[in-house]
């Protein structure tokens, strides 16, 4: 008898669990939409967020912090905020890659790769990217740059500030500089005595590339560049065994002295401004 009721409440439970499987639809398990994916467009493939809508980066953001703080610049160029703790990301998208920072508002604000990610109020829909290279500042948000560009005051190792009107003189002074650095916001620089594809600064042991790192980046592996930079002005030569990136022919270094810090750009005075200077699409070829 036992038995017999154990097995009725048994198949009722059954047919309970029957009905209401089929009472649900394909609806009730949709994927959650992703907050961040990888969309192909007229520039190549772009990192987008709400509706589709592409995502971008700052120049002057190079330190890692917001510095679109103004209502205009604000208006023009909204933030792009999610929690990181519930950021769903598209296939191809690391987590790591992602964090958050404060803006001086006490907005919070999504960063990649440590810069921080924008919408531009021109774009309407999936697929626009009016704003790459508004004011040869604004890019696209690429996952894969190799090189990209840096804006802000040039700030030397003696704690004076400099602007290069010409990109060749180095005067003391208050101004944004527009310059080269690579994907994690480090200040790219050349050595005034190289030639074109030479550089005569290292030392065979290496003993000195401490001071003055190559910038080790074979032709072969340069990935994503800003839409106004050149990939023909890009090269790379072989130096002792090692490969250095070239830029308009001028071998590539970065400064020991700004420890990897994003935004730095303490070669400039070095050992007096213009001897290590820093490089943009206005820049000189290396002389032969």
């Amino acid at each position: 008898m036992k038995i017999t009721m154990m097995g009725g409440r048994l198949a009722g439970s059954v047919l309970l669990l029957a009905v209401a499987m089929a009472g649900c639809n394909n609806n009730d398990f949709t994927t959650p939409a992703k907050d961040i994916t990888l969309a192909t467009t007229t520039v190549g493939r772009v990192l987008t967020g709400a509706e589709g809508k592409t995502l971008y980066f700052f120049a002057s953001d190079v330190a890692g912090q917001s510095t679109c703080t103004s209502a205009q610049c604000a208006g023009n160029w909204p933030a792009f905020y999610k929690d990181n703790t519930m950021l769903l990301l598209s296939e191809g998208l690391a987590d790591n890659d992602f964090a958050t920072i404060t803006r001086t508002d006490g907005a919070k604000q999504t960063t990649y790769k440590g810069w921080p990610l924008y919408y531009f109020k021109n774009d309407t829909k999936a697929g626009d990217v009016l704003g790459e290279n508004v004011g040869g500042v604004w890019s696209v948000a690429k996952p894969n740059y190799s090189v990209q560009l840096a804006a802000g005051q040039l700030k030397g190792n003696d704690g004076k500030n400099y602007t290069t009107p010409n990109t060749v003189t180095y005067v003391e002074g208050q101004g944004t500089t527009i310059y080269l650095a690579d994907a994690a916001g480090r200040t790219m620089y050349g050595f005034s005595p190289d030639k074109k594809n030479k550089n005569t600064y290292t030392r065979a042991d290496f003993s000195n590339n401490a001071t003055w790192p190559l910038v080790e980046i074979p032709l072969v592996s340069l990935q994503e560049l800003p839409s106004n930079l050149k990939r023909t002005d890009f090269s790379s030569i072989t130096v002792f065994g090692r490969d250095q990136l070239t830029y308009k022919g001028w071998p590539l270094y970065y400064f020991g002295g700004d420890n990897a810090v994003r935004g730095m750009t303490k070669g400039v005075s070095v050992p007096r401004p213009g001897v290590w200077p820093i490089f943009n699409a206005n820049s000189i070829e290396a002389p032969n």
